[in-house]
């Protein structure tokens, strides 16, 4: 009697060896053809890397006091006032491995701290594995009287923006 007992329970219970490992095998089928399905989309979808625009407003001439050196942080670029109102842009990425530059203003110096390079405020090497100066970029004022580099134009260190 007590084996028919048994048999009855094994019988009506819903869950039994052959639909649990059907269960299981049937997720492990789903989950891998959900990951197989991501994965084809990601390598289908093209892969395009976002980079600011070439030319950008800096901003307003008076936002840069005499004699100030600026980073513009998104861009990477220095915008450097001189005390008689010239302007000029330059690069914040290092020539020699590209690392980012900092202003050190008690030692007026570009300064790389990576390697050691060092530059005066015009981008010209003073000291330091850095192979050539820092470039300089193409500087206009647009008619709102707003400062526009242009990355994409180097120039030489005799072009300046006067204002």
């Amino acid at each position: 009697m007590a084996e028919d007992s048994l048999k009855e329970q094994s019988e009506g219970s819903i869950l039994t060896r052959r639909y649990f490992l059907e269960t299981i095998g049937g997720g492990a089928i789903g989950i891998v053809a959900a990951g197989s399905a991501v994965l084809t989309g990601q390598f289908l979808s093209p892969n395009v890397l976002r980079e600011p625009p070439l030319k950008f407003r800096a901003g307003p001439t008076e936002n840069f006091p005499p004699e100030s050196v600026t980073l513009n942080k998104e861009q990477k670029v220095f915008i450097v006032r001189a005390k008689e109102g010239y302007f000029s842009a330059v690069s914040a990425v290092c020539t020699h491995l590209g690392c980012i530059t900092n202003w050190k203003s008690e030692e007026e110096i570009i300064a790389c701290p990576c390697h050691g390079s060092k530059f005066d405020k015009e981008g010209n090497v003073l000291e330091g594995p850095a192979p050539r100066p820092l470039p300089r970029f193409a500087m206009t004022l647009d008619e709102q009287g707003q400062l526009v580099v242009d990355k994409g134009v180097m120039v030489g260190e005799e072009v300046i923006l006067k204002v």
